[in-house]
């Protein structure tokens, strides 16, 4: 029992010793590290934008050609970029069987003329027996009967070669006016239908800058504004006048085209790249302005951090971005003039963190 006794207390004393020694060799938990970040001091202004919109040079006129009758294509001289006069051939059709049905109605034609002719002379001589009592007014009035009869066939057989000749016509299709082929849409051997586009000509004229503006700018342009088109090719700017904007959005693009009409004595080329300026856009609602760099997303809207300048610590605040202006946020709501915005490191930062501040920008 004392054996037992003794090892027992022998245990304890252990047990106790090596509680002690862990004791001794605990580490205090290590403080978190007070960041450095960078700071902006915000403040409002108006907003000002010049908007800038990429079009391209059309013709105000511009028409798509094509045959009034089906065939096949036998030829096509008009090329892409071909200066065309008007009434120049622009395309063929194969006219064989157009011009068979003209030579077949004018025999028909002729045919409905001799019948007419003789029975008007019928006619005739049958007026002057009735004049000498030798027939009966009922054979008179048949008499002219046939002859009314003949000359209603004389004069649809004189309308069908009219259509006819027309259609043989058809088969030649020629530039309605001087202008520039910007598209051709059929070849030779090419089995057209009556209508279907075979030639795109732009006829010389007044020319459009045509543009495509987006639907939140579309407040800020109005038919009759006055606008800078400044030509790529040469950097020459031109005032132009908005003639019309499009009604309904493009439902690809879910833009709306608008045309200004260009000066009468301007020559660019068409299909040239311009920009079109709507000149400085003010936003009435105060702004303000910060790096990219500043903003976070935050269940899913964004935010920034703000310094309390009498703790150095950080807390989260919600903000309305409007729009984009190069590498900075246009924000309408959510700071005030005076806040203080970290820049840099906003990823790692937590609310309530205390920070230092290295860098100021105003």
């Amino acid at each position: 029992m004392l054996f037992q006794n003794l090892l027992s207390r022998r245990f304890s004393i252990l047990v106790i010793a090596a509680l002690s020694l862990a004791a001794c060799d605990k580490k205090p938990a290590p403080l978190e590290p007070v960041r450095a970040v960078k700071v902006m001091t915000v403040g409002e202004s108006i907003a000002t934008t010049d908007l800038e919109f990429s079009g391209d040079v059309r013709a105000r006129i511009e028409s798509n050609l094509g045959f009034r009758v089906a065939g096949k294509l036998l030829s096509r001289p008009a090329e892409v970029g071909q200066r065309v006069k008007a009434g120049q051939l622009l395309a063929h059709i194969d006219p064989q069987d157009y011009r068979a049905a003209a030579e077949a109605a004018e025999a028909q034609l002729m045919a409905a003329q001799t019948s007419r002719d003789v029975a008007g002379a019928d006619f005739k001589r049958y007026q002057d027996l009735h004049a000498q009592g030798f027939i009966s007014m009922a054979e008179l009035q048949r008499r002219e009967s046939a002859y009314t009869s003949a000359q209603a066939q004389w004069k649809q057989a004189q309308a069908q070669s009219s259509v006819q000749g027309n259609q043989s016509g058809y088969t030649r299709l020629l530039a309605d006016g001087a202008g520039v082929v910007t598209a051709v849409d059929a070849s030779a051997g090419q089995v057209v239908a009556a209508g279907q586009p075979v030639v795109r000509l732009a006829l010389d004229g007044p020319r459009d800058a045509v543009f495509a503006v987006p639907e939140d700018k579309l407040g800020l342009l109005k038919t009759g504004d006055t606008v800078q088109v400044r030509q790529w090719v040469d950097g020459k700017v031109l005032d132009a006048v908005v003639r019309d904007v499009s009604a309904s959005a493009d439902a690809v693009t879910r833009t709306f085209m608008a045309k200004a009409a260009l000066p009468k004595d301007a020559a660019p080329v068409l299909g040239s790249t311009v920009t079109v300026s709507l000149g400085l856009a003010k936003d009435a609602r105060k702004t303000i302005k910060l790096p990219t760099s500043a903003l976070r997303l935050e269940a899913g809207a964004p935010s920034v951090w703000v310094l309390d300048p009498a703790t150095l610590t950080v807390k989260s605040q919600a903000i309305e971005v409007n729009t984009a202006s190069g590498n900075e946020a246009v924000v309408t709501s959510g700071l005030k003039n005076g806040d203080q915005v970290v820049l840099s490191g906003v990823h790692v930062l937590t609310a309530g963190q205390k920070v230092s501040v290295f860098g100021a920008v105003k």
